[in-house]
């Protein structure tokens, strides 16, 4: 019988045996890749929904003379409804939710008694909303000097300024051009302010007003 001679070959030197450990090496790593990158994902969507339904808090000052109209446009923007009301003396405030912000909105009285009290909630005001009466045309004078009294003061000098002009739908009421002239507002150069015309008994213009406010205090 003729003997056969089989060579002995090393594992090492095996080409298609070295091939076979590197690949099922690199399949595990890609494996642990995958599983880190969806982890990244799932992270990263979770931090994306949270900022999304997530609510901005904003602390919001409503102040402006007697009448104006304040504790309405508190509650028609709160509960959305005109709701009697009687001469704040001392001050409401209401928690005012609208798209992801709830708005902390402090309504001080306006009698000339209770105008002194106003610096007391000055401190972490975000926002100043005033408003006026534009169907009191005796008053505007007095409107505008509490406003700039107000406004001197250094708790409120990163606040954003609001003005509404409410009960636009009066036959006699000034318009927003009209009270933006006698208020002075143009010579306000270094606080970003805005006047919205509104009647608070319809809602209407009250929501711009929002919009407005939240966009100038997140960009601050």
């Amino acid at each position: 019988m003729a003997s056969i001679w089989i060579p002995r070959v090393r594992p090492d030197q095996i080409g298609l045996g070295s091939f076979h450990v590197t690949g099922a090496s690199d399949q595990e790593k890609g494996k642990k890749e995958g599983k880190r990158q969806k982890r990244d994902m799932g992270v990263s969507f979770t931090k994306l929904f949270s900022r999304l339904f997530m609510k901005s808090e904003m602390r919001i000052l409503m102040v402006g003379l007697d009448a104006a109209g304040k504790t309405t446009i508190l509650y028609k923007l709160k509960l959305g409804e005109v709701v009697n009301t009687i001469p704040t003396i001392g001050f409401n405030v209401e928690t005012v939710e609208y798209k992801n912000i709830n708005f902390t909105v402090w309504d001080v009285g306006g009698q000339g008694s209770v105008r002194r009290l106003w610096r007391y909630y000055f401190q972490n005001t975000q926002g100043l909303i005033f408003v006026i009466d534009s169907n009191d045309n005796e008053r505007i004078i007095e409107a505008r000097d509490e406003l700039h009294c107000m406004l001197n003061e250094d708790e409120l000098s990163d606040a954003v300024l609001l003005v509404i002009a409410n009960k636009q739908d009066l036959p006699n009421a000034m318009n927003a051009t009209e009270i933006t002239d006698q208020l002075g507002l143009h010579s306000m150069h270094k606080r970003p302010w805005f006047i919205q015309s509104a009647c608070a008994t319809s809602g209407e213009g009250l929501y711009e007003g929002l919009d407005w406010l939240s966009k100038n205090i997140a960009d601050k």
